[in-house]
């Protein structure tokens, strides 16, 4: 009987025993150099609105991203919003006829407004 409990001792030492743990190589990262990020040029370049965006934004060209700016302010500043889902954005009569529906989802807008910059 002492064989049999010296036995199953040496057996549960042996499942107790885990493999030894590997030390993960870990290489630095490259740093970048510390300093204000460059626009992207095609975001930066002036476009022309067409006649039904130039209505809400102005006639003037300008760079995609003052556009998508200046028709948010429009947006707040007429508060149409949708008030239960803020990501849809209820038309007025000017949206209307540049979305060419009632409700827009504010990422298919910015797909919409892309359709009237040249």
């Amino acid at each position: 009987m002492a064989k049999a409990k010296k036995a199953t001792k040496k057996a549960a030492k042996a499942t107790k025993k885990a493999a030894p743990k590997k030390a993960a190589a870990k290489k630095a990262a490259p740093k970048k150099a510390a300093g204000k990020r460059k626009p992207n040029p095609a975001f930066m370049k002036a476009l022309t609105p067409s006649n039904t965006l130039a209505a809400i934004v102005g006639a003037s060209p300008l760079p995609r991203t003052e556009v998508v700016k200046k028709l948010w302010a429009y947006i707040k500043k007429h508060d149409l919003q949708d008030s239960k889902n803020r990501r849809n954005i209820n038309a007025d009569d000017k949206l209307k006829s540049l979305f060419g529906k009632a409700t827009v989802n504010m990422f298919e807008m910015t797909k919409i407004v892309s359709k009237h910059l040249k």
